[in-house]
């Protein structure tokens, strides 16, 4: 990492920070008091463990840099925020995964029954959030911000589908383009397309601008599923907060995991289908290993990262064109910055 590297870096991760704190804030404010037990007490866990807080930020600093302040984008903020929770919460459920943010996963530690009903009050909460935006903002706008989230919702869970579906059915003559079609709707829509789109409207009130950063938001959005996928095989677990090589306890189709099947030996390939044919109950930890160590053979977590700094590259350049003169403001720095970010971090 070279200094000027270092240095956007930190700028990054401070303005991440001031703007996880201002919608933390604002999410726990809105969080009802008391009520059952494992409700509400329990929708405010994952957002109280450390996190980038990325999809707020990514809002909110759109809507300053297109001439909006904080305060009318904070509804859209922490909608997307609790979103994004419930995501997590149902995510977790459908991968079995076991950890999440350094601790142990809501349907490890309380069931899977409480953690399915506090994923769906997170989601009423965030409709909750959504429909405040009438008083706040107007019907019209209040309108257009729920006909963007239904559209990022569309597109979230068919990409949802299509990653369950290659587990269920054991799909293994994928390619790169089918990874890339997947992460669009799974990572790109709601993590960066969504937020982007949404600060813009509340900023501007331009419904026919907000598709401006479409193109920034998918390639970012990329990249940051892809740093993901080889953190998950090379992260150290006290940073990145899950367990390591959990994509290949549950069989994900990473762009990893696509290269070596591409271009390991014929007794590899029939070695890896073996394994991805079993449910992961069923997997081993020896065959963990195994897959683990050819893929890092094969260098196919460094060809990764290749193609996720190229991706970066291009989000870059298109975050530039789109935010024009705002580009040179803190928060189009900042928006610019990511590019480097979402390759470079270890969390």
């Amino acid at each position: 990492m070279t200094p000027t590297t270092g240095a956007v870096l930190g700028d990054v991760e401070r303005t991440l920070e001031r703007y996880r704190a201002l919608t933390l804030g604002a999410l726990l404010d809105d969080v009802p008091p008391g009520g059952p037990r494992y409700l509400y007490d329990l929708v405010t866990e994952y957002p109280r463990r450390w996190g980038k807080g990325l999809r707020a930020a990514l809002c909110l600093a759109t809507c300053r840099a297109f001439g909006g302040a904080p305060s009318v984008g904070l509804n859209a903020a922490v909608t997307v925020e609790l979103f994004h929770n419930a995501f997590l919460i149902h995510d977790d459920i459908q991968d079995a995964s076991e950890q999440r943010r350094g601790e142990e996963t809501l349907h490890a530690r309380y069931g899977v029954g409480v953690a399915l009903n506090v994923g769906n009050m997170t989601n009423l909460l965030a409709l909750q959030r959504l429909a405040a935006n009438r008083a706040a903002l107007g019907s019209g706008i209040a309108w257009r911000l729920f006909e963007e989230t239904e559209l990022m919702l569309r597109h979230s869970l068919e990409g949802q589908a299509i990653e369950i579906g290659w587990i269920r059915d054991n799909v293994c003559d994928l390619d790169a383009d089918d990874y890339y079609r997947m992460c669009l709707k799974k990572t790109s829509w709601y993590t960066c397309i969504y937020p982007c789109r949404t600060g813009i409207l509340v900023a501007t009130g331009r419904h026919d601008a907000v598709d401006v950063l479409d193109r920034y938001g998918w390639y970012l959005g990329a990249a940051f599923q892809i740093q993901d996928d080889a953190l998950n095989l090379t992260g150290d677990y006290a940073r990145y907060g899950k367990e390591i090589a959990g994509d290949l306890w549950e069989g994900k189709r990473t762009l990893i995991l696509i290269d070596f099947i591409r271009r390991c030996t014929a007794d590899e390939r029939e070695r890896l289908l073996r394994f991805l044919s079993r449910t992961r109950a069923e997997r081993t930890a020896s065959e963990v290993r195994w897959l683990h160590g050819r893929l890092l053979a094969y260098d196919c977590v460094e060809s990764a990262r290749r193609s996720a700094r190229e991706l970066a590259v291009a989000a870059r350049r298109e975050g530039q064109r789109a935010l024009g003169a705002a580009a040179d403001t803190a928060d189009g720095r900042f928006l610019l910055g990511l590019a480097e970010y979402v390759v470079e971090r270890s969390r």
